[in-house]
């Protein structure tokens, strides 16, 4: 349907600091595009200035590779799907969704099978004739993902649509959405969320934004990618630490030797560990950060291995996560362990961490390239 293309957009307001610095991204035709980071990282305001709601203060945006920044929101092609369901009260349904098309003049036939077609996508048939505040807040964001639909739109943009529902309607959802962008393949998508198992989930691709305390020349953008390329190849401590839940453990330490293909590291707590990682342009002495997830930490002295001491356990049922001293003050060190597991506090458990899962930044949080793929990546186990 629609292509869109940002080339060094720039988001200022007066003379503050910029909310949006240089972002260049390409989206494609029918890729689903996931705006994710906290709180404050200007992802919203980005959405915005593509809809139309926001000017841009410098760089280009294209739609099908015709710029569009001066162009009105009603003429660029886009749907957009709020935070808050923005229904009107007083209409039914059926209304609410047709209210755009009725405004536009088109014929009654035509309205009712584009309605009739996006609710029966929806789930919504039986619905039509109810008023908003007769409906769950599920069935509300349907309809406003309904009133998009039916305008055929070549860009959705979806603007925190599940922040308002309860964790079980937030799961079926986000199914849905992902559903209707199937049904509607060649359609655009880009979503902006704060939380990323829903970023992980549904993209295609992620453009992940700095927090507001990042640091400046890095820019906008911290790392854009695959969900699982952000995952297993993060470009920096900021990305590692945000993408994945529970997030990446760091182990503070100096580095001992780095070489192409392997570094050895003494960690703070004084035991020496072994990344597969290229380390050649540091110095032995370096400050280095160890970066480890939670389930590739395995229980057992299989290999290179630690001895800790269990502070608390959360059992999930098909997993237990352990909190175990890191040596660092209030920064425990999580691991993922099978649901059977039970630990007590003061417990002390032997932890293995494989060289080639094993992550390592510099001192300036910026990661080293790793030795392994994506796919050598090595699944969880327990000894």
């Amino acid at each position: 349907m629609a292509s869109i293309e940002l080339q060094s957009v720039f988001k200022a307001y007066g003379d503050q600091s910029p909310v949006i610095r240089d972002v260049d991204l390409s989206i494609r035709e029918g890729e689903f595009c996931v705006f994710v980071g906290p709180s404050g990282c200007g992802k919203s305001t980005l959405l915005r200035m593509i809809a139309g709601l926001e000017d841009i203060s410098a760089g280009n945006l294209l739609i099908d590779s015709v710029r569009m920044n001066e162009t009105p929101p009603s003429r660029r092609g886009i749907a957009m799907v709020f935070q808050s369901y923005a229904l009107f009260p007083h209409l039914s349904v059926y209304d609410n969704m047709a209210f755009g098309m009725t405004l536009a003049r088109i014929s009654k036939a035509v309205i009712r099978e584009k309605v009739t077609a996006a609710a029966r996508l929806l789930q919504l048939e039986h619905l039509l004739d109810r008023k908003p505040k007769q409906l769950s807040g599920g069935q509300r964001q349907r309809v406003a993902i309904g009133r998009a639909i039916v305008r055929e739109p070549g860009v959705f943009l979806f603007d925190e649509p599940l922040s308002n529902l309860d964790a079980a309607l937030r799961v079926q959802t986000r199914f849905e959405i992902a559903k209707i962008h199937r049904d509607f393949g060649r359609a655009s998508t880009i979503y902006v969320t704060h939380d990323q198992v829903e970023a992980m989930t549904l993209a295609d691709r992620i453009l992940l934004l700095n927090s507001g305390d990042a640091v400046a020349r890095d820019g906008s953008v911290a790392q854009c990618g695959s969900p699982l390329e952000l995952y297993h190849q993060p470009r920096n401590m900021f990305v590692a630490g945000f993408i994945g839940s529970p997030k990446m453990n760091f182990l503070p330490g100096l580095l001992i030797e780095g070489y192409t293909d392997r570094a050895r590291v003494k960690l703070v707590t004084g035991e020496t560990i072994e990344a597969l990682v290229d380390a050649s342009a540091l110095k032995p002495g370096a400050p280095v950060t160890v970066g480890l997830r939670p389930e590739h930490a395995q229980l057992g002295t299989v290999s290179q291995h630690l001895v800790r001491e269990v502070h608390w356990q959360e059992r999930l049922g098909e997993s237990t996560y352990l909190y175990v001293d890191s040596g660092v003050a209030n920064k425990p060190l999580v691991v993922k362990a099978p649901g059977n597991m039970h630990a007590t506090p003061g417990q002390r458990v032997a932890l293995s961490l494989p060289a080639d899962a094993l992550h390592l930044f510099d001192g300036e949080g910026k990661a080293l390239t790793r030795r392994v793929t994506t796919s050598d990546m090595p699944l969880p186990q327990a000894a």
